[in-house]
């Protein structure tokens, strides 16, 4: 009977324990969340431009007259000089100009001729006294104009067969370079035929010449975004070609008009590239430009990670720590954002202790057991 009452009493005592472990693990959270502070810091809103670099001076060498290409004395990457031959062309005159050019010659000659008859005419008239001293001086003047219009008119044949005067310092068959720089593309060859840009046509280019010392960042970007846009904003800009190494650039212009693209309007931007003497850089690297449209400096931040959003209003909210693990609803009003960090305007003091809500603990992956393994448990 004594042992009976005493295993009575120890059940009654095991319930009770059992009841005050349950009361004590439900009375405290299932989850202890953390809490952060407000810090202050700088954010800086960054927009990624995509572009290319390209040279600032760029010129395509066209020859003077239509022809054919008869030398090509450089090739695609030399560096040439200002007023350096790079090519030489052979002139095929056209049939009509010729002709043209021909028949002003007869013609020319035909006045000279008349004119030398007139003027024999009124010397002989002017030593008996019959005529005055003017017309013999207008006789001689229209002479004088004869003789220089054969001579224009047999030059202009000559420049139509040769391509220049005999004597002259330069011939329009040379074709010279205009710009101090590389030579970027020869897009003819040696026989190919060649058009003079006239009224009616652009004229065939010979060479393409380019300065590769001053490159810039040409880039499109969103009308979103185009607003925040000042020249001499500082880019950051990367290249594809040349991943280990970023190049300072300063913008200098923003289009005025934007180019409807994919249902956005884009803005063309150029910008100045620095470059350093031990990077080569070729003409039409893809590139990115990092542009910084807006930043604060000491500030007071949170993490935005802690923000949380009324589904209602979808206003910025946070939870503040009043007592331990007891938190209550603040509301926010933010600002600038980077995406990781957010400014606070109001509602919180540095003092606060931020609920960190979403914390979430790192998976833990047991390793596969391998059908190897598994059999051999069998």
């Amino acid at each position: 009977m004594k042992f009976k009452n005493i295993g009575i009493i120890l059940l009654i005592l095991g319930f009770l324990f059992a009841i005050a472990y349950f009361v004590r693990t439900n009375s405290k959270s299932a989850i202890e969340y953390e809490t952060t502070n407000p810090f202050i810091s700088s954010i800086e809103l960054t927009s990624v431009v995509t572009g290319k670099v390209i040279p600032e001076d760029e010129v395509e060498i066209k020859p003077q007259l239509n022809g054919i290409i008869e030398k090509i004395l450089v090739e695609e990457g030399d560096t040439v000089q200002n007023g350096q031959l790079i090519a030489v062309i052979k002139v095929v005159p056209d049939e009509r100009s010729v002709y043209g050019a021909q028949a002003q010659v007869t013609s020319s000659k035909l006045n000279l001729e008349n004119g030398e008859k007139q003027l024999n005419r009124a010397k002989e008239l002017f030593a008996k006294q019959i005529i005055s001293q003017q017309e013999f001086e207008d006789a001689e003047l229209r002479y004088n104009s004869a003789k220089e219009n054969l001579k224009a008119a047999e030059n202009d044949l000559e420049i139509i067969m040769n391509g220049s005067v005999a004597g002259s310092s330069t011939a329009n068959t040379n074709i010279r370079a205009t710009l101090s720089g590389t030579i970027l593309e020869i897009p003819v060859e040696v026989g190919d035929q060649v058009i003079a840009a006239n009224n009616f046509n652009a004229g065939t280019s010979v060479a393409i010449i380019a300065d590769l010392s001053q490159m810039i960042f040409e880039g499109k970007v969103d009308e979103a975004e185009v607003g925040n846009l000042t020249n001499g904003m500082k880019i950051i800009v990367s290249m594809a070609a040349i991943p280990d190494k970023e190049f300072d650039a300063k913008l200098k212009f923003v289009a005025p008009k934007g180019t409807e693209e994919g249902g956005a309007v884009q803005f063309k931007i150029e910008a100045e590239l620095t470059l350093d003497d031990d990077t080569f850089v070729r003409a039409g690297y893809s590139a990115n430009g990092a542009l910084v449209v807006n930043s604060k400096t000491d500030i007071m931040v949170i993490p935005e990670a802690v923000l949380q959003f009324d589904r209602r209003t979808q206003q910025p909210f946070v939870e503040i720590e009043i007592s331990d693990q007891n938190f209550e609803r603040r509301e926010l009003e933010t600002g600038l954002s980077d995406g990781i960090k957010v400014e606070v305007l109001s509602g919180v003091e540095m003092t606060d202790n931020i609920k960190i809500w979403n914390k979430t603990e790192p998976l833990k992956i047991e390793p596969e057991e391998s059908a190897f393994d598994q059999f051999e448990d069998r």
